[in-house]
């Protein structure tokens, strides 16, 4: 707990007002206790298992044929109530999955400065769409990332 506390605090010192979250990656057996970890710490758990959230990686978006026909497919197969995230490694990526339909776009491994650009440059086209930053934040690289246009920013290092 004290280790959220002092991340979710940071996040807040630099005037964010966004969400700090974890991954779904856990320890084994202790999904539930590092989840709760996460809600106890004033951070959000991004999803506790495979079945809250559709996320599209690389894979499914190779195994589809492009970012909107494996967004198209998932919304097809998850129906109206579930979200659907998509795993982007560029602008480009981000604009596509927005225009077919997505909820959350992950601009997955950017630096802070492509980010921030980037994210700036998506929001005003899709303001509607939830921009996540992750790949690589830390605890100490974590401030360069937050910016008016990140809503979430996700480390995996939360819950391991």
């Amino acid at each position: 707990k004290l280790r959220l506390d002092f991340v979710v605090a940071l996040a807040r010192e630099c005037g964010w007002n966004g969400m700090v979250a974890g991954t779904r990656k856990t320890t084994p057996g202790f999904r539930l206790v590092e989840k709760y970890g996460l809600l106890v710490g004033g951070a959000a758990t991004h999803r506790l298992d495979l079945s809250q959230m559709c996320m599209l990686k690389d894979n499914h978006i190779w195994a589809a044929g492009s970012i909107t026909n494996a967004v198209k497919l998932a919304r097809k197969a998850c129906g109206f109530s579930s979200k659907i995230e998509v795993e982007c490694q560029s602008l480009e990526e981000a604009l596509e999955a927005a225009e077919a339909g997505a909820d959350v776009v992950m601009l997955d491994n950017f630096t802070p400065a492509q980010l921030k650009t980037d994210a700036q440059t998506f929001k005003q086209k899709f303001p509607h769409v939830t921009v996540e930053a992750s790949g690589g934040i830390t605890t100490e690289t974590m401030k360069d990332y937050l910016c008016d246009h990140v809503d979430v920013v996700s480390q995996g290092k939360l819950t391991q």
